[in-house]
């Protein structure tokens, strides 16, 4: 009976034995199969920027220049005026032509005799022209600044021509009539302005 009880004892200590045996080795594998942690790269995945660099992609583009503004010849006007409302008999009329730059850049002109015409007339009746005897028109290029003008004065003596500059005797009426000027420059108009001859 105590020899049984001595089996069993040593038994049960041998079982704790081996099973305390294998835990460790258990364990040990384990710790043996298990590899310190390791960066994972992504494919495609960019990494972080640095201290001190921009994010590539990220930067603001640069505001592009103002482009040049250009001229606008539509924006250009022509403008009529007489130094007078009214001459008496012996009075010449000083007629003045004015081009404004009503655009925003500089604008190149030919402000010349070639491409100006004071125009005067009586109702439908054409009276005078300074292109009717002008001989050798000249060019003149003005650069004309945004807001600015050119004016160009022509004093009238109170004559009467025709196309091609023919004889004419007649001399424009007086006595209180009256007769309208308008300027051109090229193919610019200006508006029509009256004034009168006593």
């Amino acid at each position: 009976m105590y020899r049984r009880r001595r089996q069993v004892v040593f038994g049960a200590l041998l079982l704790v034995i081996a099973l305390a045996i294998g835990g460790v080795v258990a364990l040990t594998g384990a710790l043996a199969g298990s590899p310190e942690p390791q960066a994972v790269s992504t494919p495609g995945a960019s990494s972080a920027p640095s201290q001190g660099s921009a994010p590539s992609g990220t930067a603001e583009a640069s505001p592009s220049a103002s482009p040049t503004p250009v001229c606008d010849f539509n924006l250009m006007t022509v403008a009529a005026k007489t130094d007078k409302p009214a001459y008496g008999p012996e009075e010449k009329p000083l007629l003045t032509m004015t081009i404004t730059n009503g655009g925003t850049a500089p604008c190149e002109v030919n402000v010349g005799t070639s491409q100006m015409e004071y125009l005067l007339m009586s109702g439908s009746d054409r009276i005078f022209s300074s292109k009717d005897c002008q001989t050798g028109g000249e060019d003149l290029i003005k650069t004309i600044q945004p807001g600015k003008s050119e004016t160009a004065n022509f004093p009238w003596q109170r004559n009467r021509t025709l196309e091609g500059c023919a004889s004419i005797a007649a001399m424009p009426g007086a006595g209180g009539a009256y007769y309208t000027f308008e300027a051109r420059l090229g193919n610019k108009a200006s508006p029509k302005v009256a004034f009168q001859l006593n």
